[in-house]
């Protein structure tokens, strides 16, 4: 086996543990995508050009966070309600599920971003256009697919966003008439 091969499997795997290590910590990884979007945006203002490139970009964040936005079983809702097959199938409980995984999100968005501040420094990707025309293009673009989207959330009753295990006010608190448990023995020592 050639050691470039083997060098490459290892700066893989070493990649790979990385990003296993990485899947619990999700702000500190939103917080370095910031960073490096931050970095990408103040080089494009600083040189005042590449516009093109940061056109591209705001594309496939879109497009990634249309994919986040939206439920694995898209073409299942689209094609109207369906009756359940089963007693146990209309009542089951089914999470939402993203085409998009939040990890494989993230991980899309900043590879697109570095490879964007990458293309930064190679003269080639640097076409003269008027920025201010692909913004106004770009922000009816935005509008036009997030109308869609949330549309389409509103129509079938789903959801993307969960903020954590809901959390009940005097959950395991003992109030009853019984106490229960050790309520009553506040004047005992044993």
């Amino acid at each position: 086996i050639p050691s470039s091969m083997v060098e490459q499997s290892d700066l893989s795997r070493a990649v790979q543990y990385w990003l296993d290590k990485s899947t619990i910590h999700v702000i500190p990884r939103w917080i370095g995508f910031a960073v490096c979007l931050a970095l990408f945006f103040l080089r494009i203002y600083l040189i005042q050009g590449f516009f093109i490139i940061a056109y591209g970009l705001g594309i496939y964040l879109l497009n990634n966070f249309i994919l986040f936005l939206s439920p694995l079983e898209l073409e299942e809702i689209d094609s109207g309600p369906t009756l359940p097959t089963s007693a146990g199938e209309g009542k089951e409980y089914r999470p939402f599920t993203r085409k998009l995984p939040e990890f494989k999100f993230w991980l899309a968005v900043t590879k697109g971003t570095c490879v964007s501040f990458f293309m930064t420094f190679f003269a080639v990707f640097d076409v003269p256009v008027f920025w201010p025309i692909l913004l106004m293009y770009f922000g009816v673009l935005f509008f036009m697919t997030m109308r869609r989207q949330v549309a389409h959330m509103y129509k079938h009753k789903y959801v993307p966003i969960s903020w954590g295990k809901a959390k009940y006010k005097n959950a395991g608190a003992e109030n009853s008439m019984f106490g229960g448990g050790m309520a009553g023995a506040k004047g005992r020592s044993e």
